[in-house]
């Protein structure tokens, strides 16, 4: 059975909004824009976990934070035992090779989570430099990269200063083909040279910017320095979280900048952008090399957003629309659209959790039961999809909570566990979420059905978050360590 090849760019921390297809008049990502152009772009996509580590377990599971159980950001719990059936496995079964390229972000650093093999570089793990006492190649294939390349035995990704997470930028400091984005493209590319042509292929290409360090080559800086950018947006509901501000500290999620120190970070940010939207353009034109652009899927993501400064806010977890809110964008070759609708744009609510059972489907392999996520494709063509998303992730940026949040057609309703302080914002009059409308009588209705269905989604839920049909402020979350003990593979 003829199957097609698929290849998976997975970039870490992109908002939906940074490429011109979005509308986005600031940011030159022609390529992006291109594979937009002539496939589908789900206007409506989400990280319901929005932070690295569970936004890819949703990827790689198919599954809803209710189900796979990572709730918040923590390194050090091991993927293969509580996670043995992945999109990779799954395909691998179905005779696929099966390659990943960069940033994984599981533990442990070597597990291969279903692929054939693994090139790795995750970026800055804390679990992972402190047990190796700093980078090696025993945790990072680019480390060994870097060093067999410069010729330094101590090169390190992290030499220049700037924080893993710090609102600081500055151009690369090294030749353009020694930065990290240019080696996943080139393994990649060495992969598609090497792999074995009598099979299907799936390829992970997942790069780890433009998370931070904001270092693009120094070119893509220059241009972008001397860029305006429009306002920040700043709702009115902002000042409510005024006691957790952490003003001008350099790895703070909530709290003003100085105004040159957002406009560098944005420079940083969207210059790494296009540096990757040219690998796209690299890669275009390698699988056309090779005689396989009509055979070869191409799925562009991101696992979360970056609030950019929009609320004072920055990095992600939260989950407004800067944070939580992805570019999903599939190109699929004429030949392998049976059962898709025209290319264009698709309205419909679309999750990472989605991914596996879409690509599944295209590949004409069963889906696990293991599975929640939605197979897409029918909304290409008309199918209303899901009627609402259910997000959720442990912050504490503006306090210690479970951030709980219900995206509906319409509207997003956000609740804060710890106090049980509510928000409402209506999507469609007000997309960058400036007014809360949780106290105004007019949307009481609606502020009522939203927590209906959050209760919906939380009952039964070990911390007690729902009790006698109510939302139950106070409760201590559930830790992720206590889950996979629940449910790991024995």
């Amino acid at each position: 059975m003829s199957r097609p090849n698929i290849i998976l760019a997975c970039v870490d921390e992109m908002r939906a909004d940074a490429m011109g297809a979005a509308g986005n008049e600031h940011i030159d990502t022609q390529n992006l824009d291109d594979l937009a152009g002539g496939g589908y772009r789900f206007t409506r996509a989400y990280s319901a976990t929005p932070t690295c580590v569970p936004a890819r377990v949703a990827m790689f599971t198919g599954q809803s934070p209710d189900r796979h159980g990572r709730y918040g950001y923590r390194e050090g719990i091991s993927f293969p035992d509580a996670h043995p059936v992945t999109l990779q496995s799954t395909l691998r079964g179905a005779g696929y090779q099966a390659f990943g390229i960069g940033k994984m972000h599981v533990f442990p650093d070597r597990a291969r989570c279903g692929f054939d093999e693994v090139l790795l570089h995750d970026g800055f793990l804390h679990t992972s430099r402190r047990l190796t006492q700093g980078p090696s190649a025993q945790i990072d294939d680019y480390v060994d990269f870097l060093r067999r390349e410069t010729g330094d035995p101590r090169a390190d990704y992290q030499e220049t200063g700037i924080g893993c997470n710090a609102m600081t930028a500055r151009p690369w400091e090294r030749e353009e083909r020694l930065h990290p984005t240019r080696w996943v493209a080139d393994e990649s590319f060495r992969f598609l040279e090497r792999r074995d042509p009598t099979r299907p292929f799936f390829l992970y290409m997942s790069f780890h910017r433009p998370h931070a360090p904001f270092d693009p080559p120094a070119w893509l800086w220059d241009k972008y320095r001397g860029r305006e950018f429009p306002p920040r947006p700043m709702g009115d509901w902002v000042e409510r979280f005024d006691e957790h501000r952490r003003d001008f500290s350099s790895e703070a999620e909530f709290g003003a900048q100085k105004e040159s120190t957002h406009q560098q970070v944005r420079a940083g940010y969207y210059g790494s952008i296009e540096f990757v939207d040219l690998q796209l353009n690299r890669l275009r034109e390698k699988l056309s090399d090779h005689g396989l652009l009509e055979d070869t899927v191409v799925v562009f993501v991101s696992d979360h957003g970056d609030m950019m400064g929009d609320h004072d806010m920055y990095r992600k977890s939260v989950g407004y629309e800067g944070s939580a809110r992805i570019p999903l964008v599939m190109h699929v070759p004429p030949r392998w659209r049976e059962g898709w609708g025209a290319p264009g744009e698709v309205s419909a609510i679309a999750e990472l959790r989605d991914l596996m059972p879409t690509l599944l489907g295209l590949a004409g392999v069963e889906v696990p039961g293991s599975v929640d996520g939605l197979d897409l494709r029918p909304t290409t063509a008309g199918g209303t999809g899901r009627e609402h998303l259910h997000g959720e992730h442990l912050i504490g940026s503006l306090g210690r909570h479970s951030m709980q949040w219900i995206r509906s057609q319409r509207f997003k309703y956000l609740w804060f566990s710890g106090d049980g302080h509510e928000q409402l914002f209506d999507l469609e009059t007000d997309p960058h979420e400036l007014h809360d409308l949780a106290d105004d009588p007019g949307a009481a209705d609606e502020l009522a059905r939203h927590r209906e269905i959050l209760v919906q989604e939380l009952e039964g839920r070990e911390e007690g978050f729902v009790h006698d049909g109510h939302l139950v402020a106070g409760r201590t979350p559930q830790s992720e360590a206590s889950w996979v003990r629940e449910h790991a593979r024995l």
